[in-house]
């Protein structure tokens, strides 16, 4: 391969290095015995559920009631949080687990940033306080019973990104617990320049010539950027519990981390007037206080901004908008036509809308993140919000400007997918980390789907080439290895790879076994794993089962043999697509031995003419949203 380097500033170099966290142990044992030496008062309800079940209606979900006063300008909030838990074991337990992914941190950043926080505690301060500062950080100032002056003892774990609260008194199986958490914030500023187009396409070149490995950062969804705030994950949430284990370990990936369960939210956020304020919950209204809710959240995301602007529409008993920076009014605009039309085709085939309100914002990603998804809250980078013909389009580069069409279908395929989002991730939840598969597997087929419905069976099939089987093939061409498609997220070293084999292979698995199946039986396993599994984690198991429930007893077996053959085995380059040894050839790129050695100098026009179109399918890959 030529060796080719592609640099758009010299921090971004730190995005592409993505190993786990070591894990920091503190001296809870100490905690432990302090909590025994006195009696601490706390608020149980003593409302009973089904321990031991995670089959819960919305009533027996955990709840916030959060109180955010931002100080947008400074870059920084405070607030408190009233969390209302609910021990659905059949035993009792005295501690609570809570995930501050902001302070999530890659294994480069300094490990004395994060000390002894039996130490910090009694001193005033807080383990993340040291944090870089081209990171956000969430510092946790108080815990306490909720109603009660008295505080409860905490400590923080995993480089200040687990938050263990020791209650005094256990919860008993079936009955709830209110604490409250005070807490602040800061987020920093991301220079506009890690926010371009062109830096989104120079990052997307260099991962697939140098594969180098990339990890998700917590700035890369909580920071202030060209005036637009994203708060991705401002506030302690709840970790998973399952039985007894709380889902506490964290493996930074190329995925996003983020694992929660559903929950209940009211979210009062205090910010200047002219702030426009949109959340993943409704609007109740209010100048400066604002308030939001949303019951059945899997996660609550906050993006704020003085030039935001939005549209809206219903469809499907649902409440569709479009949120958007005032210069790109037009494209907004045209993102609301197709979420609008992705939630009715979705509906349609999918069941219900999992929310009375979905929107789709705006807001400027950095160069690694093409979209983030939330539940009820979709963000999809501005660097592809293009207006082709606004003067400003003349100062890109003509390689880019060249690729309108391109860029504007790939805005559409991503809009349909995070919509897809609302239902495979938002409604049926799944552990990102350990079988990430299954979300992004579905959600891209259902953007698949959305084009069949939408623009008819040919543009469909051109939508699959462009953006899961054509994916796979440059993968491949510049010698990316096939690998299974169910593998944990810290398996895979890039979102180039992530593209190519989770979404891509298991996108494509989908389309096979809806040509085995046919429409009607497939599109009824889709309904009744949706249905089985709304508000609830589901396994990729439980999506096999639905699909095998569905099938005639003769085709079970083949069924199965699918998921294994697409999602465990390595049979890539006969499913869907070897090697191309042309377009290789074309770009000078040295790869695979098989293939056949490119054409030498002085061919014909019509040879120069195929291998410039190999080139620009290069060049089409290069600016999908990823």
């Amino acid at each position: 391969m030529k060796s080719i380097s592609f640099r758009v500033k010299e921090q971004r170099a730190s995005h592409n290095i993505g190993l786990c966290l070591p894990p920091v142990l503190f001296l809870a044992s100490m905690l432990f015995l302090a909590s025994n030496s006195y009696a601490v008062p706390t608020a149980f309800a003593q409302e009973k559920g089904v321990p031991g079940s995670n089959k819960q209606g919305s009533a027996a979900h955990a709840s916030y009631q959060i109180d955010i006063k931002l100080d947008f300008d400074g870059r920084s909030y405070t607030g408190t949080e009233r969390v209302r838990w609910i021990n659905r074991d059949t035993r009792p337990t005295s501690v609570l687990y809570f995930h501050l992914y902001a302070n999530l941190r890659t294994e480069r950043e300094d490990d004395s940033s994060t000390t002894s926080n039996v130490a910090n505690v009694h001193n005033g301060i807080n383990a993340a306080e040291a944090a870089p500062p081209n990171e956000p950080r969430l510092d946790v100032t108080a815990v306490r019973p909720a109603g009660k002056l008295q505080t409860l003892p905490f400590s923080l774990g995993e480089r200040a990104s687990i938050l263990r609260v020791h209650l005094g008194e256990a919860v008993a199986a079936g009955a709830a617990a209110e604490i409250e958490i005070d807490f602040r914030g800061s987020v920093p500023e991301i220079d506009a320049e890690e926010t371009s187009l062109l830096a989104h396409v120079v990052q997307q070149v260099d991962a697939v010539l140098r594969d180098r490995r990339e990890v998700r950062r917590a700035r890369d969804t909580n920071f202030i950027s060209r005036g637009v705030m994203l708060l991705g994950t401002a506030f302690p949430v709840l970790a998973v519990r399952t039985g007894s284990d709380w889902q506490r370990k964290v493996e930074a990936s190329v995925s996003s981390p983020v694992f929660t369960e559903v929950a209940n939210y009211e979210v009062m956020v205090d910010a200047p007037a002219e702030v426009a304020i949109f959340t993943s919950g409704e609007a109740r209204g209010g100048s400066s206080v604002r308030k939001f809710v949303g019951e059945n959240l899997r996660s609550f995301a906050i993006i704020a901004g003085r030039t935001l602007r939005t549209e809206e529409r219903t469809v499907a008993g649902t409440k569709v908008q479009s949120i958007f920076t005032a210069e790109h009014e037009a494209i907004g605009r045209r993102v609301l036509g197709v979420a609008t039309e992705a939630v009715r085709i979705y509906a349609g085939r999918f069941g219900g809308p999992p929310l009375r309100t979905v929107s789709v914002a705006e807001a400027p990603l950095v160069a690694n993140l093409g979209c983030a998804e939330f539940a009820g809250l979709s963000v999809i980078a501005s660097a592809f919000y293009v207006d082709f013909d606004a003067p400003v389009m003349r100062g890109l580069p003509e390689f880019v400007r060249e690729q309108r069409a391109s860029v504007e279908d790939s805005l559409e395929w991503t809009v349909a997918q995070v919509l897809a989002y609302q239902w495979w991730g938002a409604s049926v939840g799944s552990d990102p980390s350990r079988q990430p598969v299954l979300t992004e597997s579905l959600a891209n087929w259902s953007a698949l789907a959305y084009y069949r419905e939408r623009h008819g069976l040919e543009r469909s099939q051109q939508v699959l080439e462009d953006q899961l089987r054509g994916v796979y093939q440059l993968y491949r061409t510049f010698g990316g290895e096939d690998m299974a498609a169910d593998a944990r997220a810290r398996e895979y070293r890039n979102g180039f790879q992530y593209a190519a084999i989770v979404s891509g292979k298991g996108a494509l698995m989908f389309e096979r076994l809806r040509t085995m199946m046919g429409d009607e039986r497939f599109f009824t396993a889709l309904r009744r794993f949706h249905e089985a599994n709304h508000f609830e984690i589901a396994e990729l198991d439980d999506l096999r089962g639905a699909f095998v429930a569905e099938a005639p007893l003769a085709e079970r077996r083949a069924i199965t043999r699918t998921f294994n053959r697409w999602l465990s085995e390595r049979r890539g380059d006969e499913d869907i697509a070897p090697p191309n040894p042309q377009l290789a050839a074309a770009l000078g790129v040295q790869t695979i031995a098989s293939a056949a050695p490119g054409p030498p100098a002085g061919k014909s026009g019509e040879e120069r003419n195929r291998f410039s179109r190999l080139g620009r399918f290069f060049w089409r890959q290069m600016t999908r949203i990823r």
